[in-house]
C-alpha cells in the first residue's frame, strides 16, 4: 500500500493506494497537528503501506524540511525518522515539483512547466524528464524574484517579491494597505472599483509566466491554483497579452492551458516513488 499526503498551508489530506485503487482520504488542519504526528497516526491505522510520498508546501532538501511558514512542523528531518520507525520508504518534495510530475504524465510531455496561483504563486519545471531544482532544490521559486517594490513585505522578509503582486497573500496585504472591507478576491474587487490591485495582479501574473516562458521554454505551460480555479477569464486574458511578455519563439508551438487534474500534488506525491533524478 502507498500513502500519499499533501501538506498545505491549511489544510493536511490524505490518500491511501492499493495498487491503483484509492481505498481510504483522511484530512487534518495544518496548524493544529504536526506532521510527523500526522503520519505516525495514519501508518498506526494503515499498518500495510509501504511507501510514503508527500507533497510539501514549503522547502525541502534530501528528506529535510528546511522552512514550513504555514505548516506545523514537530520533525524536520522527517524522511529518516520515519523510515527508522516504520520501515517505509518514504520520499517528500515541493509542492509544485510533485505538481509538475502529475501534469507531465497527464500531457505525457518530457518539457512541462506548472505555475500555480494560490495563496502564493509557485512554479515546478522539468527539463528532457528530470525535474529542474537547483543547488539547493529552490530552483523555481518564481514568487521570490526581484519584482517591484511594495510598502509591507513579503513572509520572506523581503519588499519587492513578485508574490506581494501576483497572489492570494499579496491581493490581502495590498487590500490591508489601503484599507479595505470587501472579500479579498479578484471579482470582488472589479465589483466595488478597486481596479489598481485587479490590474497590478494582472500584469504581476503575465510577468510570472512570460519569465517562466523565457526561462525555460516548455512545451506546455499548465496553470492551476485556486486563484485560477475561480478566475475562468485568466486564461484567455493570458493567452490574449502573453506575445508582449516574452520572446515571439519561446511561444512558438508551446501549449499554454488550465490544469486538468484534481489536485495535481498529492497525485505527483503518489508518482515519487518510481522517481529518480
Amino acid at each position: 500500500m502507498n500513502l500519499t499526503i499533501d501538506a498545505g498551508g491549511t489544510n493536511l489530506r490524505a490518500e491511501i493506494w492499493h495498487d491503483d485503487i484509492c481505498v481510504a482520504k483522511k484530512d487534518a488542519k495544518s496548524a493544529k497537528i504536526g506532521l510527523y504526528a500526522w503520519i505516525e497516526t495514519l501508518l498506526g491505522e494503515f499498518k500495510d503501506v509501504k511507501n510514503v510520498g508527500i507533497s510539501f508546501a514549503g522547502q525541502v532538501q534530501n528528506g529535510i524540511i528546511v522552512s514550513a511558514p504555514n505548516i506545523l512542523i514537530d520533525e524536520h528531518d522527517i524522511k529518516k525518522v520515519v523510515e527508522a520507525k516504520y520501515g517505509v520508504t518514504l520520499k517528500i518534495d515541493n509542492d509544485l515539483n510533485c505538481a509538475v510530475l502529475a501534469e507531465a504524465k497527464e500531457f505525457g510531455v518530457q518539457n512541462i512547466c506548472a505555475l500555480y496561483v494560490g495563496t502564493g504563486i509557485g512554479l515546478g519545471a522539468i527539463e528532457k524528464g528530470t525535474l529542474i531544482r537547483g543547488f539547493k532544490n529552490v530552483a523555481t521559486e518564481i514568487g521570490h524574484i526581484p519584482y517591484k517594490k511594495a510598502p509591507f513585505l513579503c513572509g520572506c522578509g523581503r519588499n519587492n517579491c513578485l508574490e506581494l503582486y501576483a497572489s492570494g497573500s499579496g491581493i490581502a496585504k495590498w487590500m490591508e494597505h489601503k484599507k479595505l472591507l470587501c472579500d479579498a478576491s479578484l471579482q470582488e474587487l472589479e465589483r466595488t472599483g478597486e481596479r489598481e490591485i485587479v490590474d497590478m495582479f494582472h500584469e504581476a501574473l503575465l510577468s510570472a509566466i512570460g519569465t517562466t516562458l523565457t526561462l525555460f521554454n516548455p512545451q506546455v505551460l499548465v496553470l492551476g491554483g485556486g486563484i485560477v480555479d475561480a478566475n475562468q477569464y485568466l486564461e484567455s486574458l493570458i493567452l490574449k497579452n502573453i506575445k508582449n511578455y516574452t520572446l515571439s519563439n519561446s511561444l512558438e508551438n508551446v501549449t499554454i492551458c488550465k490544469s486538468k487534474i484534481k489536485n495535481a500534488p498529492i497525485k505527483g506525491a503518489l508518482l515519487l516513488k518510481d522517481y529518480n533524478d
